[in-house]
């Protein structure tokens, strides 16, 4: 099995990609394959509503014209088993780049064919604040409205604040080893 990690944090080695890390590594210690792939690191550019009524062909042929690093992410997503979306949250919503890549990834899902790709996918979103905390249920909520727009079937939805981060990575690496995530088990 495998399970592809699309994380909309710019710094690899803070808290939302030790979330993401703890639960590769429940996953992992079942032999399920994990591979990460970083956001900000990619060419995504943010929607352009490419005609008069705010579309293009994201809505007639469910995929987007712009030339960069959303379709070879989302063949990822489509060759993955399973998908955990894990960002950090500004402002008590999703970071820039998971916006971005999320408001297109809405738009070629709104057509069957983008729909296909990711329909019914077990799907795990992981919402990490700062500061205070209070922004990750709000980031949660805005995070499971569009992967269920998209039609993931979004299996749980995890916000994490700095306050309780030691708990929740605990809670992660259990959640890695779940049978919907974990290689040798159903679904």
């Amino acid at each position: 099995m495998k399970v592809l990690q699309v994380v909309g944090s710019r710094n690899p080695k803070g808290q939302t990609a030790r979330v993401a890390g703890a639960f590769a590594a429940g996953a992992a210690s079942k032999g399920t394959e994990v591979e990460q792939v970083f956001l900000p690191t990619l060419d995504i550019r943010r929607c352009r509503q490419c005609d008069d009524n705010g579309w293009g062909i994201c809505r007639s042929e469910g995929r987007c014209t712009i030339e960069d690093d959303f379709a070879g992410t989302v063949a990822k997503i489509a060759a993955a088993d399973a998908v955990v979306f894990a960002t950090p949250v500004y402002y008590g919503d999703l970071s820039e780049s998971m916006g971005a890549f999320l408001d297109r990834l809405r738009r070629t899902c709104t057509h069957a064919t983008g729909k296909a790709k990711v329909e019914g996918k077990p799907t795990l979103g992981i919402c990490v604040a700062g500061g205070g905390g209070g922004g990750g249920p709000a980031c949660a909520v805005s995070l499971e409205k569009v992967l269920t727009t998209c039609g993931f079937a979004v299996v749980d939805m995890i916000p994490v604040r700095r306050q309780n981060l030691d708990m929740k990575l605990e809670i992660l690496r259990i959640t890695g080893t779940w049978p919907v995530f974990c290689a040798g088990r159903t679904k």
